[in-house]
């Protein structure tokens, strides 16, 4: 922890490549002797337990806060003591969970503790950037240790189950919930998901400062219809395999402990009854061993789905595969009727108790049901100076620099900088959505970061300029889970005058734009994907004074950007930075640390384009590359009459304030037989004028096969640390599992022919060279 404090405080964060990262933890707990202790335990627990206890085990309903004292009391209370309840969520503090924990094993009949859960996504109270802003990072060091911190601070104040990570994959950035996942590609997301998982779950789920994960949302909850949440998909097995499974999977290789359903439907049937999701492909093909839960009611919302009443609904669930019903309760009030109707099984109501119960015994709480939770420790290891330096690193690592042109960034550390924004002041909103724990009020404002870290050296003078949006109502919308935006009563006019004077007394302007924090989320969607109009015209005005311009964009999503691009120098995409935003992006604005940040999902110039990812197929008609690169249109081609086929900015784009050269690519064998390793390399140089990290990306081709292939993959990446003018040799191995796809029989297996090498600084910059490989 030391290495990564100082690391802080200084430039780059740890570098290493995907194909040497942090290895799986051995999980040494899992052991032969240990399974069998196991069994023996839950199985002669199981016989000694009613069918209502065993109901009550597979029961999670939100119990809302508690009052310190009063748990006993409350309707929760007299549940948890009747042996009603297997775990709650949403409470939070370290006394109030040890209370409630005592009911359950000192009071009810079996004494069987329950287990405790929260949506601890990017951190605890420690917050981190917003998953697609982690993802942004492509560094699984810090990706790992961001929830390696969560786990330690949640663990130390009671919770002992987290619902995260969220891998599902999306194009679709009318979706909230993409600012939750890691972006469009299955590679970059399965690394993601499985060393989030690492994090979490640590060596041995026994451990004090290790909780459960939960992969969600099974499945394929990000490609909804037109971006709006909960919504319709379909789509074929080949996609769903090819490119929205891996990440759940990867999780589940990665030994995660639990799985939540998604709420759209699959097939024609809700994830959340869908048996051959959950158990078909999980437990069948996957050999999941953990248990399964609802998302939340999601079992009672598949009665507006048309699946029938709640005890129908509920048996659908649970033969599915569901374990565990958030909140709706469907288990625990209809599933003995079903039971005694013949509708579900004695089996699979002991099957689905005994996985709760193997999970509490993995965490240890028969032992010590206690473990969770030490307010004395909650005191020290919560919210303290080395996770905050944890996450300032990771959130400067995070920040993508979209745009510098005459390199305005860094700025100098010397005159007056305008500082202005609707949220430069703001310290609710730099955590981002779904930031549950997080302290919010404490959370560092970009006008405060700056000041704090540069105000001896600098004078920085500010202004509002306008607010999120014209529309009062709709702001009132954004500012949802108590974030609010500050909303100024003052006339448009009225602020757009005091930014000018403000901007006309400095040097130079950091203009900090974009959506506010609940703008993105679940339950966000937005049917435009642009920057409110009353930022546009503060851009705008604060053109026409003709000082440089620095934009700080606050987004939780990819915006279509075409028409605030061309007005700044310099365009830096800090996404929402969590704790520490704004002495992140004071370290990077003044170059104390140098943007490494890559996309890892495609901006697009205009929402007509969405869905637009770099990993597309070729129709039978593609337009030329000549076209494609002018933005010329060629009719009867696959092309737009009124835009460009490419996006405004490509998966894996980044800049630096650096600059680095590709050679071209070597390969070691360009026509390798069977199962030989072969090596691809270049040599990347330094050309700039600072010290910097560079995400070295390769992609792969198969330019024949039996069924379409993408026009590129990732298969690759390592980031590097490169100083000024200093050249390395980057290798990468690749085998025939780089080369392997779900056929049209769902076979795993890679073809032999021709494939087409590519290595480069994003999906669109590649160097190219080919290969013909021979089974």
């Amino acid at each position: 922890m030391k290495k990564l404090v100082i690391i802080a405080t200084i430039a780059l964060a740890p570098i290493f490549s995907a194909q040497e990262m942090i290895s799986k933890p051995v999980q040494s707990y899992q052991t032969t002797q240990y399974q069998a202790k196991k069994k023996a335990f839950v199985e002669n627990l199981l016989a000694k337990m009613t069918l209502d206890e065993k109901l009550g085990q597979l029961n999670l309903p939100s119990s809302g806060d508690f009052t310190t004292g009063l748990a006993q009391s409350s309707d929760i209370g007299k549940k948890v003591e009747q042996g009603l309840v297997g775990g709650l969520f949403n409470i939070k503090g370290a006394d109030k969970i040890k209370a409630v924990q005592k009911i359950a094993v000192e009071k009810s009949r079996l004494k069987i503790p329950l287990i405790f859960g929260m949506d601890v996504i990017h951190g605890y109270e420690t917050t981190f950037p917003i998953p697609l802003g982690l993802a942004a990072s492509w560094d699984m060091n810090i990706i790992q240790q961001s929830a390696q911190v969560a786990a330690r601070e949640a663990a130390s104040d009671g919770i002992n189950w987290t619902f995260s990570p969220m891998v599902d994959i999306s194009r679709e950035p009318r979706w909230g919930r993409v600012s939750e996942g890691s972006g469009e590609d299955p590679h970059l997301g399965s690394e993601i998901a499985k060393h989030m998982v690492y994090g979490y779950q640590g060596k041995d789920l026994a451990l004090k400062n290790t909780i459960l994960a939960c992969v969600k949302h099974f499945a394929l909850y990000g490609a909804g219809e037109s971006g709006k949440d909960y919504n319709t998909v379909d789509m074929s097995h080949i996609r769903m395999f090819n490119e929205y499974f891996p990440p759940y999977k990867a999780a589940v290789d990665a030994g995660v402990a639990s799985v939540m359903a998604s709420f759209n439907e699959v097939d024609g049937i809700p994830a959340t009854g869908n048996r051959w999701l959950q158990t078909e492909v999980l437990r069948n093909q996957w050999n999941f061993k953990g248990f399964v839960v609802s998302d939340y009611t999601g079992i009672n919302e598949m009665i507006d789905h048309g699946m029938g009443d709640l005890q129908q609904v509920s048996a659908l669930a649970l033969n599915a595969g569901v374990d565990m019903d958030m909140v709706g309760e469907g288990f625990l009030t209809t599933l003995k009727k079903s039971l005694a109707e013949g509708k579900v099984s004695q089996a699979d109501i002991d099957t689905a108790t005994k996985r709760i119960l193997e999970a509490k015994f993995d965490l240890g709480l028969f032992d010590d049901p206690y473990r969770y939770g030490d307010a004395k420790l909650a005191s020290k290891e919560v919210y303290n100076t080395e996770n905050r330096n944890i996450a300032r690193n990771a959130a400067a690592q995070s920040m993508v620099l979209l745009k510098n042109n005459d390199q305005i960034l860094p700025l100098k550390k010397t005159g007056t900088v305008a500082v202005i924004g609707p949220l430069v002041k703001n310290s609710e909103n730099m955590p981002g959505t779904w930031s549950v724990a997080s302290k919010h009020a404490d959370a560092v404002s970009l006008l405060k970061g700056l000041q704090d870290n540069y105000g001896k050296e600098v004078k920085f003078i500010s202004a509002k300029g306008s607010n999120v949006d014209d529309d009062a109502k709709l702001e009132e919308i954004y500012a949802a889970h108590g974030k609010k935006t500050d909303r100024d009563s003052r006339s448009k006019e009225a602020l757009l005058k005091e930014a000018v004077e403000v901007a006309n007394q400095a040097d130079v302007i950091v203009l900090a734009i974009g959506e506010s924090a609940e703008m993105s989320g679940e339950s966000s969607s937005r049917a435009e994907i642009t920057i409110p109009a009353a930022q546009v015209d503060l851009l705008n005005e604060l053109k026409k004074t003709g000082k440089p311009i620095a934009l700080v964009l606050f987004t939780g999503r990819p915006l279509a950007l075409t028409n605030v691009k061309d007005a700044p120098g310099a365009i830096l995409n800090t996404w929402f930075a969590g704790s520490e935003a704004g002495n992140a992006i004071a370290d990077v604005l003044f170059g104390k640390v140098n943007p490494s940040g890559k996309l890892p999902m495609t901006f697009p110039r205009s929402l007509g384009q969405v869905p637009i990812y770099y990993n597309a197929k070729n129709t039978g008609r593609p337009i030329g590359q000549e076209a494609t690169d002018k933005c010329e249109y060629q009719r009867f081609r696959s092309n737009y009459m009124d835009e460009c086929n490419t996006p405004l900015y490509p998966f894996g784009f980044g800049l630096s304030y650096s600059k680095f050269n590709y050679s071209d690519i070597s390969v070691s064998n360009t026509n390798p037989t069977g199962n030989q390793t072969i090596q691809a390399s270049v040599t990347v140089t330094n050309s700039g004028n600072y010290d910097g990290a560079e995400v070295v990306q390769l992609y792969i081709r198969d330019l024949v096969g039996s069924i379409t292939r993408p026009v590129k993959e990732l298969k690759g990446f390592q980031k590097v640390m490169l100083k000024k003018g200093e050249s390395k040799k980057i290798t990468f191995n690749i085998t025939p599992d780089n080369l392997k796809f779900y056929n049209s029989e769902l076979k795993f297996d890679w073809e032999e022919g021709e494939f087409e090498v590519m290595i480069g600084t994003n999906s669109q910059e590649v160097k190219k060279t080919k290969i013909i490989w021979k089974k």
